[in-house]
């Protein structure tokens, strides 16, 4: 049994989650890193995200890495969430908060900031609850309803 007010109803269609009791943390199976880790309100989110990306965008698993290094001003950056499409190019990056974060301007310009690097033609901020999605035109971004 899982905590509902940490780990609320989202945005996204229920994931298929392994979830095992380690004492009193609750840990989730992720097969893209090969192990288990806590589940963080943070990860209930990415895990949603990963699993909607998957079956309702079709990206092979194959085509979404996690925690992707992305260097900033000499400093590794960790994307959450970058996608890449048949071209192997990056197509989305998208930036997982817990569902008590809002989505602030701040988190917009965090995802902006890695994709200034990646280059992808969209990126998505959510918490799980809400969402933000944006299309990249020239060097600046326009809110769309491209994904979520």
């Amino acid at each position: 049994m899982i905590d509902n007010e940490k780990y609320p109803l989202l945005i996204f269609p229920a994931a298929p989650l392994r979830l095992r009791h380690k004492g009193s943390v609750v840990e989730v199976f992720v097969p893209t890193r090969g192990g288990w880790l806590p589940l963080t309100p943070e990860e209930w989110v990415r895990r949603h995200v990963v699993h909607f990306l998957q079956e309702a965008h079709s990206v092979p698993p194959t085509h979404i890495a996690e925690e992707y290094p992305v260097p900033l001003n000499g400093q590794n950056q960790r994307a959450d969430i970058v996608a890449v499409g048949p071209d192997m190019k990056p197509w989305i990056v998208v930036e997982c908060k817990a569902p008590s974060v809002a989505l602030d301007d701040g988190v917009v310009a965090q995802a902006v900031r890695y994709n200034s690097v990646l280059g992808a033609p969209y990126i998505v901020v959510t918490n799980g609850l809400s969402e933000r999605s944006y299309v990249r035109i020239g060097k600046g971004y326009a809110p769309c309803e491209f994904l979520f």
